[in-house]
């Protein structure tokens, strides 16, 4: 039997990043693909967040993807607001300059997607932010035969309040057809 639950916000796991606007670092786990040609993603933001501020004045950022080595510096940065605290240096993060926007890449990330806004959507409580992937970054020792091992990338994910790391793959998208 199944129970019927208020709604909410139900779908998990999600992908952690941070995003890096301007000098700024934010956490963010309401984060998609939104299309594949033009490449865009989007993320989830509330309106009066720092780095919303940001995005929206410089018209790019730069979604790093986190391995979970930087876990407790991933959390700190969606903790804490850039308002009141230099979160690449509270962190140790290593700046990197990125190849076509002005925000920084984060070198401790081992991808790093840099973007440009395309649309501020307002939908309540939260934006949807769309950017267009302008180029994206890899550490060189993850790829393999021309793909990212995302094993060895090691993402973290989030559910309600929680962190959680990836397993093993389980099958490969058409399988169930050959």
């Amino acid at each position: 039997m199944k129970i019927e639950k208020e709604p909410y916000p139900a779908l998990y796991p999600v992908p952690v990043s941070l995003i890096t606007c301007d000098e700024n670092i934010v956490t963010i786990a309401w984060i998609g693909t939104a299309c594949y040609d033009p490449p865009m993603l989007c993320f989830a933001i509330r309106p009066e967040r720092f780095s919303h501020d940001l995005i929206e004045k410089s018209k790019e950022f730069v979604v790093n993807i986190p391995k979970r080595e930087i876990l407790k510096e991933v959390d700190f940065c969606g903790m804490v607001s850039g308002r009141n605290v230099k979160k690449f240096e509270k962190t140790k993060f290593t700046k990197i300059k990125a190849r076509k926007v002005s925000s920084p890449l984060i070198k401790e990330c081992p991808v790093n997607i840099e973007c440009r806004l395309e649309k501020i959507v307002p939908l309540g409580t939260h934006d949807l932010l769309i950017g267009r992937i302008v180029t994206v970054n890899v550490d060189e020792e993850l790829i393999e035969n021309g793909k990212i091992n995302y094993k060895k990338a090691e993402p973290i994910c989030y559910v309600k309040g929680e962190y959680w790391s990836l397993g093993d793959v389980i099958g490969r998208y058409g399988f169930s057809k050959r």
